[in-house]
């Protein structure tokens, strides 16, 4: 499938404009906080730390795969990694909670990659102080992906270049 790259058409000339062809947005959400809510702390590095359930929808019919990204946006110096997640089959809607943190691959073929605390699978809310934003994105691609286990987000996220259909975002909050 040919990329689309986006404003490379100018609109009127007869193609569609560089807004017919932005991503679609997937509706992502957990039955375990509200968008904009509080994670609750088993999620978290001070409880279980293990990942929340998710589920999506509206991912467009020609999807291969998805991957999964939790960034904390509000870290000191960068945005933080906190778990990387990618292959997913693409007839995967909802994940339950406490997916496995030290399988590379998961039964389904799904893989997960290291995180900023330089381990593998999901690590938890932990900020250093104050409330700290934590954004699940969940990506449609138009191909499963050519990584190994145990790839970086940096990784991840030039493999999904052009491969990215759809995405949609789910934003928590947690303070110690």
């Amino acid at each position: 499938m040919a990329a689309l790259v986006l404003g490379a058409v100018q609109p009127g000339c007869g193609s569609p404009s560089a807004e017919d062809n932005a991503p679609v947005s997937i509706k992502i959400g957990s039955p375990n906080f509200q968008e904009g809510g509080e994670i609750p702390a088993r999620f978290a590095c001070h409880g279980k730390n293990m990942s929340p359930a998710l589920s999506w929808q509206g991912a467009p019919a020609n999807t291969k795969s998805f991957a999964l990204i939790l960034s904390d946006p509000d870290a000191p110096f960068r945005t933080f990694i906190h778990w990387v997640y990618y292959n997913l089959p693409s007839g995967t809607t909802q994940l339950p909670e406490g997916i496995p943190m030290d399988l590379p691959q998961l039964p389904d073929g799904s893989l997960q990659g290291m995180n900023s605390f330089d381990m593998l699978g999901y690590g938890g809310p932990c900020p250093p102080g104050g409330t700290h934003r934590y954004v699940f994105t969940i990506y449609a691609l138009d191909e499963m992906l050519d990584l190994k286990p145990k790839a970086s987000e940096k990784a991840l996220q030039r493999a999904m270049q052009g491969h990215i259909l759809a995405e949609g975002k789910l934003m928590g909050r947690y303070h110690k």
